[in-house]
């Protein structure tokens, strides 16, 4: 595939994704006695990554994540080169879809993306249960790494071809049960950043951590997984 094809992929891909899933979480909010829940919205990241990794996966690899593009090269299975195309492809599709959220829940009488958070990451204060900075970079530094290594693992020559989605759906679905009380969940500094600039204050503030961990978490699973997991012919 052309290279313009695989970015565009990624964009398509990593828009789904905040779109489906930041938009289960800023909609799901809004109407809270339809019973969702954060359960709902960690189901709908989940799903937003098993439809696109078959959508386009095929395209680009289905990364819809900086920190997959790193780890994934980290892991040897990606060249350097191609990761700040990807990265890039990966904010604007993200930056995207929060554009589009932001116009159809500006739709609502009363809305404000500044005061209800507009589904961005945080910590301390700005964690959806209070807690310490310490505290979330612990639990997105660990939920990517082992993301990364389900990635590895799901998409090794030696994994049942075809079902890679099944599992990093899974995996997602799982990380957003963990960690939505701890920091909205990220794992994926697109997404942090596509809802982030349109929060634009407090969102923007501490996108820094949910860049710098993710990133960090995302290179330490891709060379466990190539030093300690993977076999080599």
């Amino acid at each position: 595939m052309s290279m313009g094809k695989r970015l565009g992929a990624e964009f398509f891909g990593t828009f789904w994704l905040v779109f489906g899933g930041c938009g289960s979480a800023l909609f799901a909010a809004a109407f809270p006695e339809l019973g969702i829940g954060y359960a709902g919205v960690a189901l709908a990241f989940g799903l937003t990554v098993l439809t696109m990794v078959y959508a386009v996966g095929h395209i680009s690899g289905g990364h819809f994540n900086p920190a997959i593009s790193l780890g994934l090269c980290a892991g040897g299975r990606f060249p350097a080169k191609d990761v700040v195309p990807y990265i890039v492809a990966q904010v604007v599709g993200g930056i995207a879809a929060g554009a589009v959220l932001y116009v159809i829940a500006s739709g609502k009488t009363g809305f404000d993306a500044t005061a209800g958070g507009f589904a961005s990451n945080g910590y301390g204060e700005h964690s959806p249960g209070g807690y310490a900075l310490q505290a979330c970079i612990v639990a997105e530094f660990v939920l990517t790494a082992f993301f990364v290594i389900v990635v590895h693992g799901a998409t090794d020559k030696r994994a049942p071809a075809g079902f890679a989605g099944v599992p990093i759906g899974l995996c997602l679905t799982l990380i957003h049960l963990i960690c939505i009380p701890i920091t909205n969940t990220s794992v994926n500094p697109a997404r942090s950043t596509g809802v982030a600039v349109f929060q634009g204050t407090w969102a923007v503030q501490q996108l820094w951590m949910f860049w710098l961990v993710p990133l960090v978490g995302g290179a330490v699973g891709g060379l466990i997984y190539r030093h300690l997991l993977e076999t080599r012919d």
